[in-house]
């Protein structure tokens, strides 16, 4: 199966929203994963809350923050948003989904970033 990566600077947020969506939405299709140039000690909380809410998915039970070297070469590698610069993965991103960091705003803002999550990779 195709590979998938969503890239963002320390996988704590939406790149771990993209994999758990990914694994839920489309897991038949591709595998999915997550991953940063930095980790963080656990996934962001409200995106570990929405989801759970939203989807009934628990990613702490099956995600952490991983590095980049920590998963297989991608055959397809998104950024879900170059606005705090884009790390170089060892391969140019095949997708820039330019999505803000919802870290530190309102529920909306996190379910907006979902939403558009969820659209984007309906459409892979």
């Amino acid at each position: 199966m195709r590979k998938v990566a969503f890239i963002c600077m320390h996988n704590s947020c939406r790149s771990q929203i993209a994999e758990a969506l990914g694994k839920h939405l489309r897991g038949t299709d591709c595998d999915f994963y997550s991953a940063g140039v930095e980790t963080k000690p656990q996934i962001n909380q409200d995106a570990v809350r929405l989801m759970k809410e939203l989807y009934g998915i628990d990613m702490e039970k099956t995600q952490y923050s991983k590095l980049i070297s920590d998963i297989p070469k991608p055959d397809t590698a998104i950024s879900m948003g170059c606005d705090v610069g884009c790390p170089y993965i060892g391969k140019a991103f095949d997708d820039n989904w330019n999505l803000p960091d919802p870290t530190g705003h309102n529920d909306e803002a996190f379910i907006d970033v979902i939403h558009r999550i969820e659209e984007n990779i309906m459409k892979l």
